[in-house]
């Protein structure tokens, strides 16, 4: 990479502060759900899958989802803790690009976030096996129905198997829409507690 000087019109020092703030505004403009962003992850001989998952929020530099460790994404975090994000808001011309390593939130952050979520989601929670291979719908909502009896009359407990985890990113890039396809690309790289911000070419 050439070595120049920092872009003087980038968004902002740091590039979390401006997503919160393009999430909000993304949000405002009525964006079909906004805080949808594809999470790419890879096998440790680096064969790669992605998927549509929805942010739970940023909490000290880091973003947080939530997974059931069974599932094929879990299973991939689990081996090869690298993986990528990208947020498209197209009614806003902009997108937010994330690469980090992904860390397991603590128990009780887990604990405090599926107690937050309605008794339908938390029963979901225990009916599927994720990524696992079914039969049939039938044999889901069998399962539903299962969970449905066990906690009658009780609080759902969390699964083991289901939890919050952080993704951690050393890098972001800010990318914003221009004419003629001259977008407007801004990269940010850690560096220590700030961030050091390129402008790229589109």
């Amino acid at each position: 990479m050439i070595d120049v000087p920092p872009p003087s019109d980038a968004p902002g020092p740091d590039p979390l502060a401006i997503f919160a703030m393009w999430l909000r505004e993304a949000a405002e403009r009525g964006a079909c759900t906004p805080d949808a962003f594809a999470l790419a992850t890879a096998t440790l001989d680096g064969r790669p899958s992605v998927r549509m998952v929805l942010y739970k929020g940023l909490v000290d530099g880091a973003l947080r989802l939530v997974t059931n460790s069974a599932s094929r994404k879990g299973q991939e975090i689990a081996s090869n803790p690298s993986a990528a994000v990208v947020f498209y808001w197209p009614e806003l011309g902009r997108q937010v690009r994330m690469e980090g390593r992904v860390e397991r939130a603590s128990a009780s952050e887990s604990d405090e976030y599926f107690a937050s979520r309605d008794r339908s989601s938390q029963l979901g929670a225990w009916a599927s096996a994720q990524s696992q291979p079914i039969a049939t719908r039938t044999e889901l909502e069998a399962a539903f129905e299962g969970a449905r009896a066990r906690f009658e009359g009780r609080p759902v407990e969390r699964p083991p198997h289901w939890g919050v985890l952080c993704l951690v990113p050393s890098r972001v890039e800010l990318w914003i829409s221009g004419a003629h396809r001259l977008h407007d690309r801004f990269l940010y790289e850690r560096s220590g507690d700030s961030w050091r911000v390129t402008r790229l070419a589109p």
